[in-house]
């Protein structure tokens, strides 16, 4: 499975981003997804993931943020509302099939990463 992230850019605070992640290969229905962030000087984070039908969200983007799955186009979807300068960061997509390496945030495989940058 090869991940693309895009959709990153700059923006000013309390503005909106959406993020996509464009996957290849047929078993994409079937995967654990999610996102996660690297912001500078700092370790990277979970953000947020689909596994199963659930959906998980780090408590600083609750509310704020969406993750959302198209099965159809193999893209997942990060929707930012509401953006902070807390939030610049770089942004990854990740998957597995197994649901623990995302829970562990060691996911078998990783997008390019994205840039966010929220300025105040």
């Amino acid at each position: 499975v090869q991940l693309q992230a895009f959709g990153g850019g700059l923006v000013q605070a309390g503005g909106s981003l959406r993020l996509s992640c464009a996957a290849s290969g047929p078993t994409f229905s079937s995967l654990a997804i999610g996102w996660f962030r690297q912001a500078p000087g700092k370790e990277r984070e979970f953000v947020s993931a689909i596994i199963w039908s659930s959906t998980y969200y780090t408590d600083s983007v609750k509310g704020r943020f969406t993750i959302s799955r198209d099965n159809a186009r193999n893209t997942m979807y990060l929707q930012m509302n509401s953006l902070k300068p807390e939030d610049t960061a770089v942004y990854y997509c990740a998957a597995d099939k197994d649901p623990s390496g995302l829970q562990l945030g060691v996911p078998d495989y990783w997008g390019q990463g994205t840039q966010v940058t929220v300025s105040s």
